[in-house]
């Protein structure tokens, strides 16, 4: 179906957008020391050249002044400390503020930034491996995740390792490698629907989708294949509990916070324990008690309402921000990675960034790199803005909800990923997987 859409939209000459970043202060900073650098900048001169960028075009004088201040003298809160005066005004024009700043910003020049490993360990000080930073972040102390054959409940980090504690609990978030996924973007997401609204309605015209036909005429007779206006939900019960499986097609990236914000609020109405299962095309909740909801239920579920004050509970977006600031104050010039035979370990460059983020936040709360911190937070990571279109576009759907005997087509992958990383018993997870393969294919035999 993938590539059906991909095809088609490549003969339309559809291109996926890339949205730019707007105003990103920490480039500025930068910036403004590497022209220092470069036989000195006149204020103006350069602020009309930096204006003539896509990214700076709406840059305010009033941030262009707190930039040019951040390097004259280290803004509200470092102006007591001499590493941060890296530029100064002489004759009319802006030079380094001494012979320090060149050696010191040649090292740390650059703006690319690679997410890093921690390294996972149990209270005692017993090291279970690595696992990206990224996943980690967004978790809350007492949340639980699957690692290492294990559920292991969340309790602190510091620096760049996570603690965790053993919990007999079985459910838990299903750890996230940006390596092993390539989420379906927003223009493919919304090919993949329009192919499988087509196939609802029994058009099947590429190679591909007549391929597809008979797994795609299966899920129509188990369930159904939603409509361009449909939102499909389906319901069914298993041995490990109650099973809830959502398709908006919105691709991995929105599912993985939508699921977190739905059980979350699932949670808030009703005391229970939720797994959390996201895919390109939908998303399992697996629950300890049922989740039933009627029409009007879903939609305060799937609600745009508080989207960002759920997303900043359900998901810590405090820590998300302190972490996103490293990079933020790597790029201003704040943090050195290191010099040349003595690199600084990403343990230390977190600790450093870790302690100009708590000055900031303590005494100068306005700083912009913590603000765009909270910023980059909510549009790269959460993708707030594209959860937000998704779930809008979720509350002008029709509501299909059914009741769901065995997994369907759209649920089975979804079911087979989790339980590849909750399988506990002495089964083989293939063995598992083969047997249940057995039991629906006969089914659709019958079919």
């Amino acid at each position: 179906v993938e590539f059906a859409a991909a095809r088609t939209a490549a003969a339309g000459r559809k291109l996926e957008g890339r949205e730019p970043i707007h105003c990103p202060l920490d480039v500025l900073t930068q910036h403004l020391v590497s022209m220092a650098l470069a036989g000195g900048f006149v204020e103006e001169e350069l602020l009309a050249e930096v204006r003539t960028t896509h990214a700076f075009r709406n840059l305010t004088r009033e941030q262009w002044q707190w930039a040019l201040d951040f390097v004259i003298r280290g803004g509200q809160s470092l102006q007591a400390y001499p590493q941060y005066l890296r530029v100064r005004p002489e004759g009319g024009r802006f030079v380094p503020a001494n012979a320090a700043v060149p050696r010191q910003h040649r090292l740390a020049i650059g703006t690319i930034a690679g997410d890093n490993a921690m390294q996972v360990k149990f209270l005692s000080g017993k090291t279970l491996g690595t696992i990206e930073e990224s996943f980690i972040a967004r978790l809350r102390p007492r949340d639980r995740f699957v690692f290492a054959g294990r559920t292991l409940e969340f309790v602190r980090t510091k620096e760049m390792t996570a603690y965790v504690r053993k919990t007999d609990k079985l459910s838990g978030v299903v750890p996230r490698w940006d390596g092993g996924r390539f989420p379906l973007s927003t223009q493919m997401a919304a090919a993949v629907r329009e192919k499988v609204a087509a196939a609802s309605g029994g058009t099947f015209d590429e190679p591909e989708m007549r391929a597809a036909e008979p797994l795609l005429d299966l899920q129509q007779a188990w369930s159904t294949l939603p409509k361009h206006d449909q939102l499909l939900i389906e319901r069914s019960q298993v041995r490990e509990g109650h099973q809830v499986f959502l398709y908006p097609f919105e691709g991995r990236s929105v599912h993985e916070g939508l699921a977190s914000l739905i059980a979350h609020r699932v949670a808030r109405e009703t005391a229970c324990s939720i797994s959390i299962t996201p895919n390109d095309y939908g998303v399992e909740l697996l629950s300890s008690v049922p989740i039933e909801r009627d029409e009007a239920g879903w939609r305060r579920l799937l609600s745009a309402e508080n989207l960002v004050e759920d997303l900043q509970e359900c998901l810590n977006a405090g820590e998300l921000a302190r972490r996103q600031f490293r990079d933020i104050a790597r790029v201003a010039g704040l943090v050195v990675p290191g010099y040349p035979g003595q690199p600084k370990s990403a343990r230390q460059v977190q600790a450093s960034s870790s302690l100009i983020y708590d000055v900031f936040r303590e005494y100068d709360p306005g700083n912009l790199l913590l603000l765009q911190a909270r910023r980059e937070v909510l549009d790269q990571q959460l993708e707030v803005g594209r959860m937000s279109a998704a779930l809008d576009r979720m509350a002008r759907c029709e509501i299909v909800l059914r009741f769901t005997p065995r997994l369907t087509p759209l649920a089975f992958p979804l079911w087979a990923a989790r339980i590849q990383t909750t399988h506990l018993s002495s089964e083989r997870w293939t063995d598992r997987i083969a047997r249940m393969l057995a039991t629906l294919e006969t089914a659709a035999g019958e079919k």
